[in-house]
Parts: structure tokens; C-alpha cells; sequence
């Protein structure tokens, strides 16, 4: 179950390969490769929406984005689940910031480790 009582829901992998610098074993980083991928290809997913919400963080810790032009690609994330399934959107689009919070601070911590 996903918070908010609803089944929970997987967003499909787009990505076959994981960057070389993105360990997959990370948390969120399925979620960060896929968007990463979809952005490579000008798909904009949920995943696409959730690594451009982040990307100025992602860019500071050395993971290249292409160029997308999307403005507010928060919002853009809420709507797109808003319209998949309107049903618990609050708490699916939370659990999806949290992973990626979470990946983002254990990359930052990973990439440090690198360099010292």
C-alpha cells in the first residue's frame, strides 16, 4: 500500500544502462535514471518532471541534465499525477519528492567521499 491507503505505484524504468556516475544501489536513483533518460529523449514523465524539480541541486553535485524547457516542473509533476489518478495525488507526489530528497543527499554524501 502506498501512504494514503491506495495500491502503490511503480513508474516503469526507462533507462537500461544507470549513468556511470549514478551507483544504482542508491535510493531513488531508478526514479532519477529514468527521468534522466526520458529527458535524453524529450519525454516528459513523471520521472522527467521529478529530476527537473531537482535540477539545480543535481547539476551542483556533477549529474548533467539535457535542456528541457519546462517552467515549474513541480507543478507540472502534481498535475500529471493529478490526472493519472486523482485518488491520494498529495501523497504520491510526496513520496516521490522524498526519494528523490533521499537520493540527492546520499549522491551529495557518495560524490564528497570521492573526492576526499
Amino acid at each position: 500500500m502506498a501512504p494514503g491507503g491506495g495500491p502503490a505505484q511503480a513508474y516503469p524504468v526507462a533507462v537500461s544502462t544507470t549513468p556511470p556516475d549514478i551507483p544504482p544501489d542508491l535510493p531513488g536513483a531508478d526514479l532519477v535514471c529514468a527521468g534522466l533518460e526520458d529527458l535524453r529523449i524529450g519525454e516528459v514523465t513523471v520521472p522527467a518532471l521529478l529530476v527537473l524539480s531537482a535540477r539545480e541541486r543535481l547539476r551542483q553535485s556533477g549529474i548533467e541534465l539535457p535542456e528541457v524547457p519546462v517552467e515549474q516542473p513541480e507543478r507540472a509533476l502534481y498535475l500529471l499525477l493529478e490526472d493519472g489518478d486523482p485518488t491520494g495525488v498529495h501523497a504520491r507526489y510526496n513520496a516521490l519528492r522524498q526519494r528523490l530528497v533521499s537520493f540527492c543527499t546520499t549522491f551529495e554524501q557518495v560524490a564528497r567521499g570521492r573526492h576526499s
